[in-house]
């Protein structure tokens, strides 16, 4: 009786380009042990492909975290997890293989991480994982292993298209609009592109929740997401003790207001833990000297700023623009989307004007443009102005 609830609830939502793709080749599905990926996998099974999952395994020993644990992608808990999604795997019926990936992980996003954050910019490590490793060293190390596959899918909540004028993939935002992860994969290539499948692409999150609940596996649907990718929150860790130090909170006239514990704990527009020296009136990071190894700090009005310059930008939709073109763009995820025009620069940069202030444009983090549901590309945020 289940068997027949799920069959006609994933029959009714199936997307077309999983059609397209031709029943019986193989899937491997890049699994976490959340409701997303194990649903991705269980919606392609029930569609006709033969499915592997595929976990990474990330976690070095060399890291001691001292802090409760959470739920992360970075964390000493990753055995017992990996434990827990080979039984997840033999409940769905397909092969489970986990691949170590650990020292392009550390070399790839824990060192960008770190020296961006001591170079003075606030980087968004998700992304260089999803380009570097999770769609890249993932499935290079799995192939050269002998695993084969066709095709790869994860449960992210994207779409893809083929444009056939362009003879370009196109990636799109996600039926689910609260759960759109577009932004998280922009610096992907039409390489990886070609070979990927979305599965939860037509579904909104309450939806594989609810096929989570019928397919047997209601204890996923109840699971809490992971809010950092790192397992103790407190990404100090991850720094020598030599790297921390302290230094002086100054006004934008460079007067003495404070003293900071190390320019790793701050980000543009913070304002818990910035002393204002005796102003009556709020102040926040305005700004990042990693040389001076100062922080500067003002009132929110400074954080309003019109124009940014971002730098190695990866357009993943369309052709390399060579003149300004408009887009709607958002300046971090969960920010909403303002027009504005962007002007190519020599040294593959980027100007970007917005139609108003924006606040709290934050270097190193990423710009990503969109045009209705189509997402063309993004760059990595260098300074505002």
């Amino acid at each position: 009786m289940q068997k027949q609830k799920i069959d006609s609830y994933t029959h009714k939502n199936n997307p077309t380009s999983l059609k397209l793709r031709g029943a019986r080749k193989i899937v491997a599905v890049g699994m976490s042990g959340g409701v997303d990926s194990t649903m991705a996998a269980l919606l392609l099974k029930q569609q006709g492909f033969k499915v592997i999952g595929l976990t990474m395994k990330l976690w070095d020993n060399s890291f001691k975290f001292k802090k409760p644990i959470v739920d992360a992608c970075f964390s000493p808990n990753e055995a017992k997890d990996i434990k827990e999604l080979k039984l997840i795997c033999k409940k769905i019926g397909i092969k489970h293989y986990t691949v170590d990936v650990s020292k392009d992980y550390k070399q790839n996003v824990l060192k960008y991480f770190t020296n961006e954050y001591l170079a003075g910019f606030t980087p968004n490590p998700c992304i260089f994982c999803n380009q570097k490793i999770k769609f890249g060293a993932l499935l290079d190390l799995a192939r050269k292993s002998g695993i084969k596959f066709d095709y790869f899918a994860t449960g992210h909540y994207v779409q893809i298209s083929f444009n056939k004028k362009t003879g370009l993939f196109v990636l799109k935002k996600g039926k689910d609009k609260l759960k759109d992860q577009s932004y998280f994969l922009y610096r992907l290539s039409q390489d990886q592109l070609k070979k990927l499948i979305f599965p939860l692409s037509n579904y909104k999150k309450e939806e594989i929740k609810k096929l989570a609940r019928v397919s047997g596996f209601a204890n996923l649907a109840k699971k809490p997401e992971s809010q950092d990718f790192i397992g103790c929150g407190d990404h100090q860790v991850l720094f020598k003790k030599s790297e921390i130090k302290t230094g002086d909170i100054v006004d934008i006239k460079g007067k003495l207001v404070g003293k900071h514990n190390g320019i790793i704990n701050y980000t543009i527009g913070q304002r818990k833990g910035v002393s204002g020296g005796g102003s009556k009136t709020p102040v926040y990071v305005i700004k990042i000297d990693a040389k001076k190894n100062q922080i500067i700090v003002g009132p929110k009005e400074l954080l309003l700023k019109k124009e940014l310059i971002a730098m190695a930008p990866n357009w993943i939709s369309i052709s390399k623009p060579k003149i300004k073109i408009s887009a709607l763009a958002k300046i971090r995820y969960g920010a909403k989307e303002i027009a504005c025009a962007i002007t190519p620069l020599k040294n593959n940069q980027l100007n970007i004007t917005f139609v108003k202030p924006q606040l709290a444009i934050t270097p190193g983090q990423s710009i990503v443009f969109y045009r209705g549901e189509t997402l063309l590309g993004g760059a990595i945020i260098l300074k505002a102005y």
